[in-house]
């Protein structure tokens, strides 16, 4: 078999047969019991949302209903999307037909994504299962009933290849060997038969670094230093800058900087906030950064107080801004210029550091809300 898809025939013609054995349809009572008290075991223990992925005629779909919990069905097959309709008639159950692999639901949406003999059969599992992960939403579970079975020419998958294949996803991961309760499945067996319980580590809280960068102007210029010896857009344009330090206000950073590598002394008066930006660098580091205008003769006369990392301070036309600028630093400026108080500057990978005359940009303002009382 290649894909969950692919085998939509294949499940219809055989619905009929797999609905009879009891380790599917969970007919016999004593299979159907032990699979309950195993599935309550593997979800959580207050009301959750489940999807159950490969449904079937929807017999564990209705256990977990039974349990409390609000279930999302999801097969290929009509036929068995049809028989799980019927079965799970009166829990409040959505049964839709679509494919394991990627289902249609969107992300994070589920404390539990519930998947039984199906990975198996599909033709990437390492990618199947980094999709079924960004079903979950923080703190939620990937529950797989999988094994390996037939002595000559076996099928599935084992539960080392599993730890394998999850171990990109970090997270814990336990492994329950099934085969030896004759139970679950009516009869005894001797193939490999176990459930998965995967929670992914909970995601980590965004962060960004926050630099501040002062215009300096005078009249109608405005002072840039050119980037040298850094290991960083050497050879640009840029506006004096830098980043907080703990503990730092983005103001009194803006002082301190301003200190460090123009040797002027600002005073927090003389300061006045021009926009606010968030950017992304083409390597997919994100900042945010705070740039204040202050008037030129502020602090005293401008000199170059760090020549290791800049060659050259400069008074440059703010309407005629060079082109040989770092593209972060001249979208702020433009952003300026424009009264525009607030900017996402995104570069996507392989954007050239530079500010590109030629191209369109990635600067995007975003409008601030309006001044109370002024809308009619």
């Amino acid at each position: 078999m290649s894909t969950e898809t692919d085998n939509r025939d294949f499940w219809d013609g055989e619905a009929d047969r797999f609905d009879d054995e009891p380790d599917h349809g969970l007919r016999d009572p004593k299979v159907r019991d032990a699979w309950a008290i195993r599935l309550r075991s593997w979800l959580p223990g207050t009301p959750s949302d489940v999807l159950d992925l490969g449904c079937g005629t929807g017999s564990l779909a209705l256990l977990a209903a039974e349990a409390g919990h609000r279930i999302t069905a999801v097969d290929s097959s009509t036929k068995m999307v049809a028989r799980a309709e019927e079965k799970l008639t009166g829990t409040g159950a959505r049964v839709l037909v679509g494919d394991a692999a990627r289902p249609p639901v969107g992300p994070a949406g589920f404390d539990v994504v519930l998947v039984r003999h199906v990975l198996w059969t599909l033709p990437d599992p390492a990618a199947v299962l980094r999709h079924w992960v960004g079903l979950l939403r923080p703190g939620g579970r990937l529950v797989l009933v999988e094994g390996r079975w037939g002595a000559i020419s076996p099928v599935g998958i084992g539960a080392a290849e599993l730890v394998e294949l999850t171990a990109p996803l970090g997270g814990r991961l336990v492994i329950e060997q099934l085969g030896h309760d004759a139970a679950l499945w009516g009869r005894e067996v001797e193939d490999e038969r176990y459930a998965a319980v995967l929670r992914p580590p909970a995601p980590q809280r965004h962060k960004e670094i926050v630099d501040v960068h002062l215009l300096l102007l005078r009249g109608d210029e405005v002072l840039l230093a050119r980037r040298s010896g850094t290991g960083y857009a050497d050879g640009l344009l840029n506006a004096p800058s830098g980043h907080l330090e703990d503990g730092e206000d983005v103001r009194s950073g803006m002082i301190r900087e301003a200190r460090e590598e123009i040797g002027i002394e600002l005073a927090s008066e003389e300061l006045a906030v021009a926009l606010v930006m968030q950017h992304r660098a083409p390597d997919g580091a994100a900042r945010v950064g705070w740039f204040f205008t202050a008037e030129y003769g502020s602090g005293g006369e401008p000199v170059n107080r760090e020549p290791d990392k800049c060659s050259e301070l400069g008074w440059y036309p703010l309407d005629a801004l060079p082109d040989d600028m770092v593209a972060y630093c001249r979208a702020g400026i433009d952003a300026y210029r424009g009264g525009q108080p607030f900017l996402l500057h995104l570069h996507e990978s392989g954007d050239p550091i530079a500010h590109d005359p030629g191209g369109s940009g990635r600067a995007v303002p975003l409008p601030p809300s309006a001044v109370p009382g002024s809308r009619i």
